[in-house]
């Protein structure tokens, strides 16, 4: 029996061991490769089918987004309310994304559900119609969000910080526009679709109490289906602006001005990045940062205020991000560099350091409660084709990482030279 007169033993996260549960692997009759994690108590399931049908595959700006929206929204068998009743009537839901490089559908439902929820879904990948009255209401709907949304600094420094560090003519930093809207029509979506989806590269993750018919399932219902094996991912060059600053005034009447700050930045592959993730924690990665406690805390110039990595496949930038008042936008900019400076000159006290690596462990910690947070992280080892041992490399960084080398990196790395500034009024 646990004696509660004596005070539990404190651990820090540093000190605990690490597991990442291990996937299954298997491969359905035409070559498309199943990751999965059996573990949970629920009987629920979460099924992603990725397709790489992001918008670095697309010949126009918008294609590969909308074509992955309007999936649900009618095949040659069912409406679009039909679609979702189905999804409905089972308790299940049915969600898609589109990013520069893939594009997926998710699937969460109960064990029992998937047998009548796979065929669904193949309708979906195979005889999507995207029928003219669903696109013009997309490109109507559409249009309207982004006329509320240009009035807003935020959404407009989000936009042109991307542009400005990877080039507007790069997957990563184009965007939408009235015009980009008016110039979808139905055959481009199609055509994408045939080739992005019908006969795209797909992978499928499968993650929770995984019933022992789901695997037999997917192959009876996509082991057929003319998947490619070959990946598609486009390597893209553009060119990024020459001038570094940049003071937009979007409304004169403003009185909040939405700071950027970005400089390029290498992949995952790169053998700085993990050390960087920590360097980055320190800078400005959470709410115990530097940036929060000066900016914040001390100045009072903002309520938050973040800087982090962007996980992107093929490049990657180091981005600060937050609002201000608009009469004290330069001062924290100004602030931004001096702790930048700081990182430069001086050695992170040991005690900093321990509590940013015990935030960072923590954080990975509280990733591996569930199979969803599990099959998550195996995701990104896959898709950014990293080693299988990577997350251990990972721990083993963050645990043994030195203030030393945190001053060589932040040296290369926070040189106020490299920095695009962008603030939006």
């Amino acid at each position: 029996m646990i004696n509660r007169a004596e005070q539990p033993l404190i651990k820090d996260a540093v000190d605990f061991e690490y597991h990442l549960k291990p996937y299954e692997k298997f491969i359905l009759d035409n070559g498309v490769t199943v990751y999965a994690i059996n573990a949970g108590a629920e009987e629920v399931l979460q099924v992603e089918w990725l397709f790489f049908a992001g918008n670095s595959q697309e010949e126009q700006n918008l294609v590969a987004a909308t074509a992955n929206h309007l999936l649900k929204n009618g095949t040659r068998q069912k409406t679009a309310f039909e679609l979702n009743e189905c999804f409905e009537f089972y308790g299940a839901s049915l969600s898609r994304h589109c990013y520069n490089e893939t594009a997926n559908i998710v699937l969460h439902c109960l064990n029992k559900h998937l047998p009548h929820l796979l065929p669904v879904v193949q309708e979906l990948v195979t005889e999507a119609t995207f029928p003219e009255e669903e696109l013009n209401l997309y490109k109507q709907n559409n249009k309207q969000r982004l006329e509320v949304s240009l009035k807003k600094p935020d959404f407009v420094a989000g936009r042109l910080i991307d542009e400005y560090v990877y080039g507007i003519d790069h997957p990563y930093g184009k965007y939408s526009s009235f015009e980009t809207y008016d110039a979808l029509q139905q055959k481009q979506l199609q055509d994408f679709y045939q080739q992005y989806y019908v006969n795209g590269k797909c992978i499928v993750f499968i993650a929770g109490k995984i019933p022992p018919t789901a695997i037999g399932l997917l192959n009876q219902y996509f082991g057929h289906l003319p998947f490619a094996n070959n990946t598609l991912v486009k390597t893209h060059m553009a060119t990024p602006a020459v001038e570094k600053k940049y003071r937009i005034i979007n409304d004169t009447e403003g009185v909040q001005g939405s700071i950027r700050m970005a400089r390029p930045f290498p992949n995952r592959h790169h053998p700085d990045f993990i050390k960087c993730m920590v360097l980055n924690n320190v800078f400005g990665g959470f709410f115990g940062s530097r940036l929060m406690s000066n900016i914040r805390e001390d100045k009072g110039y903002t309520y938050g205020i973040h800087s982090y990595l962007q996980n992107h496949l093929q490049q990657s930038a180091w981005m600060v991000s937050t609002e201000a008042g608009k009469e004290v936008c330069e001062a924290t900019i100004t602030e931004v560099y001096k702790e930048m400076e700081d990182l430069r000159q001086e050695l992170v006290d040991e005690e900093e350091l321990l509590l940013v690596k015990n935030y960072m462990l923590g954080t990975i910690l509280g990733d591996l409660d569930g199979p969803f947070h599990i099959i998550g992280r195996w995701k990104n080892v896959v898709l950014n084709n990293l080693p299988e041992d990577y997350f251990y490399t990972t721990i083993a960084t963050i645990k043994h990482i030195t203030a030393e080398e945190l001053q060589v990196l932040a040296k290369q790395y926070l040189q106020p030279a490299d920095f695009y500034e962008l603030v939006v009024v």
